[in-house]
C-alpha cells in the first residue's frame, strides 16, 4: 500500500470539502447516501470497526482499515481521528487504487 499517496489524497479530498471525519460525521455521511468509501483506523476500537463494517455493508460503501489514529488526523489537518468517510465517488476511486497498488 502506498502510504503516503493515498494519505496525500485524503488531503486533497479534505482541502476539496470532500471528507467527513469524526465518526458522528462519518455516520451521518454513510446513512445519507453521501459516503463513496468509509477508512477506519487500525487502531479504532473493535466496537467501532464492527459497527462501520455492519454499516457500510448494509448501505453498500465500500471499507478500508487501516492507518493509525494519528495518521488519519494528520491527513486531515485534524486531531486523532477514528474514521473518515469520502463523500466524492471520484476521489474515493482514486484513493482505493492508491491503497490497493504496492
Amino acid at each position: 500500500m502506498k502510504v503516503d499517496k493515498a494519505l496525500g489524497m485524503i488531503g486533497l479530498a479534505t482541502k476539496a470539502g470532500k471528507i467527513a471525519s469524526g465518526e458522528f460525521m462519518t455516520e451521518n455521511a454513510v446513512k445519507s447516501g453521501m459516503a463513496s468509501l468509509v477508512i477506519v483506523s487500525a487502531e479504532a476500537s473493535d466496537n467501532t470497526k464492527k459497527k462501520f463494517r455492519n454499516m457500510c455493508e448494509f448501505y453498500h460503501v465500500p471499507i478500508k482499515e487501516c492507518w493509525t489514529k494519528d495518521e488519519l488526523g494528520k491527513a486531515t489537518g485534524k486531531t486523532f481521528r477514528a474514521s473518515l468517510a469520502v463523500t466524492d465517488s471520484g476521489l474515493a476511486q482514486a484513493i482505493m487504487k492508491k491503497m490497493d497498488i504496492d
